[in-house]
């Protein structure tokens, strides 16, 4: 049975190591393709050259831009605009909820993952 990550590629995008490892180890179980990036200036640049079928955004980065502004940016580039990002935080409020959204996120994941309903969340953002 092929899994449902197979031929599917998503880019992960957080500012901590230890949080994109642990997406990278559930998403590769799932044979999904991974691509990383720890800056939201970063994430815009990879979103157009390796083209994910969808991007899992942090919305409170550290370094330079937010997931918030980064995700307003991709939704401006006609090239990725189509790419859904879905906002993946332990901000959850429903303000920040809200900020997600309004940015152009496609939807909300809550941190810490549930590690067994998470290859299911994913799979219905790329469906």
């Amino acid at each position: 049975m092929e899994k449902e990550g197979a031929g599917k590629k998503v880019l992960v995008v957080d500012d901590k190591e230890e949080n994109r490892r642990l997406l990278r180890k559930v998403l590769a179980l799932h044979a999904y393709s991974i691509v990383e990036a720890a800056t939201g200036e970063m994430a815009i640049e990879l979103a157009q050259t390796e083209r994910p079928d969808l991007i899992l955004m942090d919305i409170r980065l550290r370094e330079g831009i937010d997931g918030i502004e980064a995700t307003r940016r991709l939704k401006a580039l006609p090239s990725v605009a189509h790419i859904p990002v879905v906002a993946i935080t332990a901000s959850v409020t429903p303000a920040d909820r809200q900020r997600a959204l309004d940015s152009g996120c496609s939807g909300f994941i809550r941190k810490p993952i549930d590690i067994d309903e998470f290859p299911k969340q994913v799979a219905q953002y790329i469906a």
